[in-house]
């Protein structure tokens, strides 16, 4: 194969911008997929993707493309999500590729995850090539957008490409402009083995499936591969690529191809994304330069509903783990839900989805907890500790410095909502940074807020004060110190963890006060009162009462003497006070939902 008609590249946008749609056209341009199997969404092969509408996990394909100047150039698309809770499944894409597709929505123009993905890009040192997508739409503004891409990213006029991926028109544009712009990927076939792991996948058949990127020297199924982070060794059982959305068996890939490889691995927690595949006879000296590792910013405990299912979503977690690297998880004990485990998400859609998939691809029923950020806490002796749970924070007397996470917030909204957007923001404790006039009718705004107040319902409020038309996205930039509470949710003098809060304290007696009064109407009556109570350090903050379900225990009694409703009564009044002292209080499962959106 001549490697310099190799063309590694990814599409990278805005989500709802029309990068799976573009994705479609590009395989049917290129004839990897028959007209009459055609779909939509064609790389997105999960359920929920199609559902959502959205890409959730990166593919990778291999196509043949006819070039004007006749070769036939071979392409790689690695296809990448869209929202800013899957920017880890986008930088591990990029970190393989040489080029990037930048798609723009004609209506919509550039926004916060547009500027994001293209930082990204320009990090990894890619070709971009800018294109405004959905030029057939009637509220298309072409001109607006083109001066976006040519102020903000410095794009000349002449290289922004116009298309209609819906349509597939301009669609062989890009595809020429890919041929010729994207370079050829480097390295050389004879130099030792240097194969990068940018994504993985669980067969029950074949164990771990891993997907890798030969950056140098030439890799065969004879080959004894060694993972230069693990320091484990397996011998190769298959060799292929995939090609027209099916895998192909090869004997060896070269320098700058992409493919995957299966090696009978068992047991997932082996396989590391952006660990650095060798030959064991002839290792390279040192691991490829890893692409940017993306730490958790929320956690929360996911607790099987029935107890005897903790080993199968223990299992269910391990294989989840494989195609998602930024998830994490360890055990945890609960006093109300029993065994289950802590995890880290990228944020709360990210939360949301892997829910979705066990319960889904693994037949479980499960209970979340409420999301924590990661607290530093400072001890008194100066031991620093990382929290993210309430049940792990010190007494108040041993803390002598509390810090929360905070990130670098950048909106783009209308001019319009700059009042609205600004006012709630600096309410959620945000602080202004600067400003930058995007046209006649968008701006770009920089804030600075703590990540605990922008992870639950945020982008849903900025998307409803913009009536649709803003856009978020965050970066982690530090600790800053804060006064830090945790505020606790009695039920009959018992504490249930699973509504335990840490929380800045300005912010407590308000969220005490709705955490209460929501489970208040949550909480069916029971044959006894039911107390519900916030307190923080044993101080009871909020408070509301659930009146008992009433019973006519003297219904039947037809005449006699009133000394027999009285010994009935009486019989009720001291079960009903048994009941408060043993009973246990009936929380459905919908409540914690609930609370979750508070």
């Amino acid at each position: 194969m001549d490697k310099s008609l190799i063309r590694n590249f990814s599409i990278i946008a805005h989500i709802d911008h029309g990068k799976s749609t573009l994705a479609d056209r590009i395989l049917e341009l290129t004839g990897a997929i028959d007209k009459r199997h055609l779909q939509e969404q064609l790389l997105d092969d999960m359920e929920l993707e199609r559902e959502r509408g959205i890409t959730i996990k990166a593919s990778v394909v291999r196509l043949n493309y006819q070039g004007k100047d006749k070769k036939t150039y071979i392409f790689n698309l690695i296809d990448t999500p869209g929202h800013v809770d899957f920017s880890y499944e986008v930088s591990k894409s990029l970190s393989a590729c040489e080029g990037a597709v930048l798609v723009v929505d004609a209506a919509q123009g550039v926004e916060a995850q547009t500027v994001a993905n293209f930082d990204l890009a320009k990090e990894n040192k890619l070709k971009i090539i800018p294109v405004i997508n959905k030029i057939d739409l009637s509220n298309a503004d072409i001109e607006r957008v083109k001066n976006q891409l040519i102020t903000m990213f410095d794009f000349k006029e002449e290289e922004i490409l116009l298309s209609s991926a819906k349509l597939g028109d301009g669609v062989d544009k890009i595809l020429a402009r890919i041929a010729s712009d994207v370079l050829a990927p480097g390295g050389q076939e004879e130099e030792p083995l240097a194969c990068l792991v940018f994504d993985s996948r669980f067969d029950v058949f074949k164990g771990v499936t891993i997907f890798i990127r030969v950056m140098q020297g030439r890799i065969t199924t004879r080959s004894q591969i060694k993972f230069m982070q693990q320091g484990s060794v397996h011998k190769i059982e298959e060799l292929g690529i995939i090609k027209d959305l099916k895998p192909l068996r090869v004997d060896s890939l070269a320098s700058g191809e992409v493919g995957y490889l299966t090696a009978n691995i068992r047991d997932p927690q082996e396989v590391i994304i952006g660990d650095t595949i060798t030959d064991l006879g002839n290792p390279a000296e040192c691991p490829l330069p890893g692409f940017r590792k993306v730490k958790p910013l929320v956690f929360c405990g996911i607790y099987p509903v029935n107890s005897g299912d903790f080993l199968r979503l223990r299992e269910a977690m391990e294989k989840l783990r494989l195609s998602d690297a930024s998830f994490v998880y360890e055990p945890e004990n609960s006093q109300s839900f029993g065994y289950g485990f802590r995890c880290g998400f990228l944020g709360l859609l990210h939360m949301e989805i892997v829910q979705e998939r066990l319960e889904r691809e693994y037949d479980l029923n499960l209970i979340l907890t409420v999301p924590n950020v990661i607290y530093r806490i400072k001890k008194e002796n100066g031991e620093i500790l990382e929290v993210d749970s309430p049940q792990e924070l010190p007494c108040s007397s041993e803390i002598a410095q509390a810090e929360e996470p905070f990130v670098n917030l950048l909106m783009i909204i209308p001019i319009q909502d700059i009042e609205a957007v600004c006012n709630f923001t600096k309410a959620r404790r945000g602080a202004f940074e600067s400003s930058e006039y995007l046209g006649e009718d968008r701006v770009k705004l920089n804030f600075t807020a703590p990540l605990s107040e922008i992870i639950v319902d945020f982008y849903d409020r900025i998307k409803s004060q913009t009536h649709g038309y803003g856009s978020i996205d965050y970066e982690f930039c530090g600790y800053r110190p804060c006064e830090l509470a945790k505020l606790e949710i009695m039920l009959n003098d018992l504490v249930c963890d699973a509504f335990s809060y840490l929380i800045h304290k300005d912010r407590a007696y308000t969220k005490a006060q709705a955490v209460v009064s929501k489970l208040k109407d949550l909480i069916p009556r029971q044959l006894f009162e039911v107390r519900i109570q916030a307190k923080i350090e044993n101080r009871i903050i909020a408070s509301e009462k659930i009146r008992p379900v009433g019973k006519n225990v003297t219904a039947k009694c037809y005449g006699g003497d009133i000394t027999r409703k009285r010994k009935l009564w009486d019989i009720q009044k001291k079960g009903k006070k048994r009941l408060k002292r043993f009973g246990k209080v009936e929380i459905p499962q919908e409540a914690f939902l609930e609370i979750l959106k508070i």
